[in-house]
């Protein structure tokens, strides 16, 4: 099976290629523009790219939005991470957090829209984690934001991008396999395609 995955960002679809290469669901990557509207809600946004998206593949589609939450600065940044990163970057993160609490999480919506379906999926999943206090390690292929330099995840000691790309994939095996969402949506076309055999 073939999926098209709307996003410009070639590490977003190779985060997606494993999560579903179990399922034998080809990803293929569709750089397209989609249009993001303001909303603190991921769910919103992916509602209406997936939307905009499937309009012009018309062909199973995906698309993701995910937002960042520091639980001691009211969930800031929320949906706006790109504009967060553009305008005080990692180092006005890392000030407004200052002796605060450092937890935080990242939630990813991932949407899902075919021919079969009247309405959207929607597949969401969430990381916790804290906030390093300096950044840390290289951005590297496999990391999709430079939240990676000071993002912490739970159970480690190190920001993901101070992980070799060995320690990420067994991270991701241990604390992602059943939680992420794009195994939440491999399950579900898994047992789609499943069902449809037996018609």
């Amino acid at each position: 099976m073939n999926i098209y995955y709307a996003t410009k960002n070639k590490s977003k679809v190779q985060s997606l290629r494993r999560d579903l290469k179990e399922y034998d669901i080809r990803v293929i990557q569709i750089p397209l523009d989609l249009y993001e509207p303001r909303s603190y809600d991921v769910v919103e946004i992916a509602n209406k790219k997936i939307i905009s998206a499937y309009d012009k593949i018309k062909k199973p589609t995906v698309v993701l939005d995910a937002g960042f939450y520091i639980y001691s600065i009211k969930g800031f940044p929320r949906a706006f991470v790109n504009f967060a990163l553009e305008t005080i970057g990692i180092e006005g993160i890392l000030d407004l957090v200052k002796n605060k609490e450092r937890k935080c999480e990242f939630t990813e919506c991932l949407s899902y829209l075919d021919s079969s379906l009247e309405n959207p999926l929607f597949f969401v999943s969430k990381v916790k984690g804290e906030i390093a206090y300096e950044p840390k390690g290289k951005m590297k292929k496999h990391l999709w934001s430079e939240l990676g330099l000071i993002f912490i995840p739970e159970g480690s000691q190190k920001t993901l991008a101070e992980l070799t790309y060995n320690e990420y994939l067994k991270w991701r095996k241990i604390t992602r396999e059943k939680e992420s969402a794009g195994k939440l949506l491999g399950d579900w076309l898994l047992g789609h395609r499943l069902a449809d055999n037996r018609k």
